[in-house]
């Protein structure tokens, strides 16, 4: 890669200290996606205890969700500006600060103004790893090893969040849930500063209000809208409005960074590299795939089967474990096989176990109803998440790695949330159809069993638009 900044070149940390970085970058990860899972086992006690109503407490989430997806393209273009690593501090510090917030919060008006400020930090956090991991490690096998690492710490935080949110909330409070970040992120928040790579790149540009105020509110108004559909109808204007609000903000964002932004904050001439337009593309359908997999599986296991939320997160577990196992395999075999075989094969696993999964139903066994499908799902997430991350961020200067690690991650959390919104509403209906049929659980596993179909041909629309991926390897 080559800088196309006219400031002095940053400088590599040798072999040794790049490996220390990248534990950084995996602990941010982890800690993001933690705190994205580890809050939801947690929602009934702070409910009890703050005095939420039901709509209220949706936002407990929702709050974080939304300022993490609306703001990381910003929280990406800043770090090219002043530096990966003075980004990711600060980023760690409004995350812990706000997580302080949080536990110590005595109104449900504190918590979600807290929550909101988390989801800041995350997207601050999360393309300043990103945009270390791509300036630290440009060698190809050691680059592919270290998305591997990162996408496998994403998978720890996951489990790690299922299972803990229930042990911390009935051991200890739900308030733990949120002050355990402050130890940790004190740390962090060291670790960065004294890191030896994500310095400043000398550059003197200013940022791109313009574009900065369009895409941001853009983005959050889209996934506003989007997130209402949950208590709205698609056609109703609190869902129409945002939307539609959110897609012209974003249609001026494009006109603006196309036709009069200096310095754009997302320079459209990145869509002109193959790997980042269609990796991009790819991972939107992919933020679907994996809502189906951990959320509506959780569901599966606590509304149908009748697991709680802290059996639900250690019957997922194992399927966490293969998901990390196979994400650290696809990151060995990238340098060699480059992108387009590994697509492939994860969506070959999505259908089989989508397929597998969509005829589970109230009298499925564990093992062989939803186990079984649940590791062949997995196995598809670890060889294609990596894979598609290190596609949609390669090739690319070293001045805009936190843009396009930023533009990449807004795609699958944006991905994700109209994944969310959209299944969960084929879910209610299909649910909805079978009652009077049928139970409660067994409407409920009707609705979920097409979720699943839904995703398995999300699956196969990934692999027919990998063959637009580029066939050499990335380098």
């Amino acid at each position: 890669m080559t800088s196309t900044g006219t400031g002095t070149p940053r400088v590599r940390p040798q072999a040794g200290l790049a490996w220390l970085v990248l534990s950084l970058a995996c602990a941010c990860q982890f800690m993001v996606i933690l705190d994205a899972s580890i809050v939801n086992v947690a929602l009934p006690s702070v409910r009890e205890d703050l005095g939420f109503t039901p709509t209220g407490l949706a936002w407990v989430v929702n709050g974080y969700l939304l300022t993490f997806a609306g703001f990381m393209l910003l929280g990406g273009r800043t770090a090219d500006l002043f530096g990966p690593r003075r980004i990711l501090a600060a980023g760690l510090l409004l995350f812990s600060a706000a997580s302080l917030a949080g536990g110590l919060a005595t109104t449900p008006e504190v918590l979600v103004a807290a929550r909101v400020a988390q989801g800041i930090g995350a997207a601050m956090m999360a393309p300043a790893t990103l945009a270390v991991i791509n300036t630290s490690f440009t060698e190809p096998n050691a680059r592919a090893r270290a998305f591997g690492a990162w996408s496998a710490s994403g998978g720890v935080g996951g489990m790690v969040g299922a299972v803990a949110g229930g042990a911390i909330t009935t051991g200890l409070s739900w308030r733990w849930v949120f002050l355990i970040n402050v130890p940790i992120g004190a740390v962090l928040v060291v670790a960065a500063m004294m890191s030896p790579a994500g310095a400043r790149t000398g550059r003197r540009e200013s940022l791109d209000l313009i574009g900065a105020v369009t895409g941001t509110a853009g983005l959050a108004a889209l996934v506003y809208g989007v997130m209402r559909s949950a208590d709205h109808g698609w056609t109703s204007v609190p869902v129409v409005g945002p939307v539609v609000a959110g897609l012209l903000l974003l249609g001026v964002f494009v006109v603006v960074e196309s036709r009069f932004a200096g310095r754009p904050m997302v320079p459209l001439r990145l869509f002109r590299i193959r790997g980042v337009a269609v990796g991009n593309g790819m991972l939107l359908l992919f933020g679907g795939i994996s809502i189906a997999m951990w959320y509506f599986t959780s569901l599966f296991l606590q509304n149908v089967l009748g697991y709680s939320a802290l059996q639900a997160g250690l019957g997922q577990t194992p399927a966490a474990v293969v998901f990390m196992l196979i994400a650290r395999l696809a990151a060995a075999l990238l340098p060699r096989t480059g992108v387009r075989p590994l697509v492939p094969a994860g969506s070959a696993c999505f259908l089989a176990g989508f397929g597998w999964l969509a005829q589970a139903h109230t009298d499925s066994g564990y093992v062989t109803g939803v186990l079984g499908p649940m590791l062949l799902i997995a196995a598809g997430i670890g060889l294609t998440f990596p894979t598609l991350m290190a596609a949609a961020t390669a090739d690319v200067p070293e001045g805009d790695a936190g843009a396009v690690g930023g533009l990449a991650q807004t795609a699958g959390q944006v991905g994700g949330s109209i994944g969310l919104a959209v299944l969960a509403t084929a879910a209610g209906t299909r649910a909805a159809s079978e009652i009077g049929a049928s139970s409660p659980a067994a409407a409920l596993a009707a609705g979920y069993d097409l979720v699943f179909l839904i995703a398995a041909g999300l699956g196969l629309a990934i692999a027919v638009v990998s063959v637009l991926l580029p066939r050499r390897r990335l380098g």
